[in-house]
This record gives structure tokens, C-alpha cells and sequence, in this order.
């Protein structure tokens, strides 16, 4: 089978920084973004929801370029702009015509070697963040499920299991010293990788790279986040209130294996098998079938852009008269069926053939239309942060094409058990339903 060919080519400068151009002249546009090895489960004990609080520092203003005047003048060239933290890393990036390409990298050089940190700036941006979360999370119906409540139920490694949005005490407890720090560590050019695609030269890109980047200092790149999990055991259960909501749920998540082995490769074309909208087996067999459920849909995320330990997940929330029980019962018939029987090989191709295609697509599109590239540029600094070869992106298809239905049953037997999981009921507070969880 034919592989992809898309031209991408990279070099580290003087000071660290990894750059990864790659060129398409289709149409008169670049993107260019900025990730920088910090995410959720990478910042330091004590300092719960810095990585998410400097997403928005990051907007306040640099050196040369004051308050709003980033996204003016970004906004002003016909382009957009945005960011967001995750797991393993914090993005910016924007999509702009490409004679715009130089005063982008220029903005996001200016705020990379001397952000706007001051206590104006921290006391607003700490509250802004707190806002957020009660807006968003707290005050929402099933807030934050099951993605907050599952890890600190499912790991023992803080890292893995605190509050990624951060405690309020935390952030109230942060010192314009500790935010400096912060930047300081992280935010720096051996911890990052900058990202130039669209229509631009590969010389030329690396030359503006240099010329904008080149003279930031270098400072060593952080010690690695110690994010390890021991080896699990037993099964794992938690019970939240659901405060808004009038339906009971439940997530049930299992530990995956390492990245880019070839369990890995077969758990992610289950995950597909298992939670493919309403053809995946789980929507089909308890919303469809026996119509226990209204919701059951996949809470794995994107398996390209975690660098540590991670589960095959699911989301189910069901009918009122459906006990905790009843439902773990209807789901863990599912998983046994795929435990003692894997899937037929024909089923395999299929998922195979829909995983390349949402794979094609996902390198033009992602978060939403107004980022062209956006999705290649994502995966492109994935497999550069992460296993340090961008060029991943042209053959990493080849490990899920290799699967085979033998891979998928010996994987669905080993991990697919209950003392590799985890499982949180969300409950209802103001319904009064039955529902028998331990």
C-alpha cells in the first residue's frame, strides 16, 4: 500500500530549538505553531494548574509586542490565532496569509525570549482561569466528566492524578517569583519545537527560523516529569455527585500500552472497533439494541498526542431505571465477548480502511476550519516532541496496517480485565435514583 509523501524537513538552531518546515503551495497561507514540552501532567507538585494558567499568561503581552497587540496585529493580517494545554504539552499557533509569515515568527519570538510577567498580569490571568473552570467545569452538567474525575481514581503517580486544572489554592498560593520560574524552565527554546507549513521554501523557513530565534538564549531543557505508574493490580472504583444533570453515568477506562509498540497499535484500532459512533459495538449493542444508555462514546482522546500512560476509555450515560450495576454488567458482556472471541478479520479491515481516512483528514482539518493544516501541524511536533522524527507523519500508518485480528484478540485478553481498570459512577444528586455502585 502506497505510503504518504508529504515533504517535511528538520534542524535544531544553535540554542536548542527544533524547527520543522513543510512546504505546500496550494494556496497562499501558513500556519505556524509553537508547542512547548509542558502539559498537564508535566508540571511540578505544588504548582497545579501553572501549564493551563500560562496558556493564558502567554496572551498578555511581551517586550516589543504590549497587551492585545499579538492578536491585533495577527487579527489585522486576515488571520486567527490560538492555543491550548494538554497532557504532554502547550501549543500556540496561527494561520495568516503567507506575507504575514515574518511578523508571526517575530510576535512568537518576542514573547518566547521576554514575556510580560508582572503581578498585574498574573492577578488577572489567575482569576480568569478560576472563572473558567467554575463556568465551564463546576457549574456544567457532567463538568469535567469523565477527564478530571477519572485520574485521580485510575493513578498513584501525582502527576497523572491531580487536578490538571489546578486547585484554587494552588493558584492563589503562586508568587510572581514561582511564574517566572516557571517560564523560565519551560519555556525555552531547548523545550520546544517551532512549526512553519504552507506555503513557504524549506530554506526560506529555516532562515526566518534562525533569524528570529537564533539569538534566544539557551538554558538546559527541564529534567523529564517523573509520570510513571506501577504496574496495576486490582480494579479500581470512585463515585462522584453529578450536581446539574438528571442522568446517571459512568466512565470505565484501561490502561494502554506504551506508545508505538504493537500492542499500542492494535488497542487503538479496538478502541475504533469498540467506540466507532453508531456502528462501534458499545453505541450499537446499548443504546440501539437493548436500550439501556443514551450516550456511549470513546473517552481514549487522539493516541498521537500522549507521551505517557493513558487508557482506553468510555463514556456511558444512561436511563434512570438502569441501576450502576445493571449497566457494568450490559458492558462488561461486551468487553468478554471481545475478550474471548476478538474481532473477525474482515471487521478489522474496515476499521483499518475508516482509521486511515479520519487519519487523511484529520491533517488538513482540526479545530475547526479556520486552521488549514492544523492537524498536520499537530502531529508533526507530536512525533517530534515526543519520539524525535517528524517524518513519523509519512509512515506511522504502517503500524496499524501491519494489525492483525490475532494481535487485536491476544491484546482485548491481557488488558481488557477488570484489575486493569478503572471505573467512576457520576450520580446524580437530584433524581432520586437507585444505583447499587460500591
Amino acid at each position: 500500500m502506497a505510503g504518504l509523501h508529504i515533504s517535511v524537513e528538520s534542524r535544531s538552531l544553535a540554542n536548542g530549538l527544533r524547527v520543522v518546515v513543510s512546504p505546500d503551495h496550494m494556496a497562499p497561507l501558513v500556519t505556524v505553531g509553537v508547542y512547548y514540552n509542558i502539559g498537564f501532567r508535566l508540571e511540578p507538585r505544588g504548582r497545579s494548574g501553572f501549564a493551563h494558567l500560562f496558556e493564558h499568561m502567554m496572551f498578555q503581552g511581551s517586550e516589543h509586542a504590549g497587551k492585545m497587540v499579538h492578536i491585533k496585529l495577527i487579527n489585522s493580517s486576515g488571520g486567527v490565532l490560538n492555543g491550548s494545554t494538554h497532557y504532554d504539552l502547550t501549543n500556540y499557533f496561527e494561520a495568516v496569509p503567507s506575507n504575514a509569515l515574518e511578523r508571526i515568527l517575530w510576535l512568537e519570538s518576542d514573547r518566547m525570549r521576554a514575556l510580560k510577567v508582572d503581578d498585574e498580569n498574573l492577578s488577572n490571568q489567575r482569576d480568569v482561569v478560576k472563572e473558567e473552570v467554575r463556568v465551564n467545569v463546576l457549574n456544567q452538567p457532567y463538568g469535567g466528566f469523565p477527564w478530571l474525575d477519572m485520574p485521580p481514581v485510575a493513578f498513584r503517580n501525582w502527576a497523572n492524578a491531580h487536578n490538571f486544572y489546578g486547585d484554587f489554592a494552588d493558584l492563589d498560593a503562586a508568587s510572581l517569583a514561582d511564574v517566572r520560574a516557571f517560564f523560565e524552565t519551560y519555556y525555552i527554546p531547548s523545550n520546544a519545537v517551532l512549526l512553519i507549513l504552507g506555503d513557504v521554501d524549506f530554506e526560506e523557513g529555516f532562515l526566518l527560523a534562525k533569524r528570529y530565534f537564533e539569538d534566544i538564549p539557551s538554558r538546559p531543557a527541564p529534567a523529564p516529569a517523573d509520570a510513571s505508574e506501577g504496574p496495576q493490580t486490582e480494579e479500581r472504583r470512585g463515585k462522584v455527585e453529578e450536581k446539574f444533570g438528571t442522568l446517571p453515568a459512568m466512565a470505565i477506562g484501561y490502561r494502554m500500552p506504551a506508545r508505538r509498540t504493537p500492542e499500542w497499535f492494535a488497542a487503538a484500532l479496538l478502541d475504533h472497533a469498540l467506540h466507532g459512533g453508531r456502528a462501534g459495538r458499545f453505541y450499537r449493542k446499548l443504546v440501539l439494541e437493548q436500550q439501556l444508555a443514551v450516550e456511549a462514546s470513546s473517552e481514549t482522546g487522539d493516541v498521537f498526542e500522549y507521551n505517557g500512560v493513558t487508557q482506553l476509555g468510555t463514556k456511558i450515560i444512561y436511563k434512570p431505571e438502569v441501576t450502576g450495576e445493571q449497566m457494568l454488567a450490559a458492558y462488561d458482556a461486551i468487553v468478554e465477548e471481545v475478550r474471548q472471541k476478538g474481532i473477525e478479520p474482515e471487521e478489522l479491515e474496515e476499521v483499518k480502511v475508516k482509521f486511515r481516512s479520519d487519519f487523511y483528514s484529520s491533517l488538513e482539518g482540526g479545530h475547526g476550519s479556520s486552521f488549514p493544516r492544523f492537524g498536520l501541524m499537530h502531529y508533526l511536533a507530536c512525533f517530534t516532541l515526543f519520539d524525535g522524527d517528524p517524518g513519523l507523519v509519512n509512515t506511522v500508518l504502517d503500524g496499524f496496517n501491519a494489525v492483525t485480528a490475532a494481535q487485536v484478540h491476544a491484546f482485548a485478553e491481557k488488558y481488557l480485565k477488570p484489575s486493569q481498570r478503572a471505573i467512576v459512577f457520576r450520580v446524580p444528586v437530584n433524581r432520586g435514583v437507585a444505583q447499587e455502585v460500591a
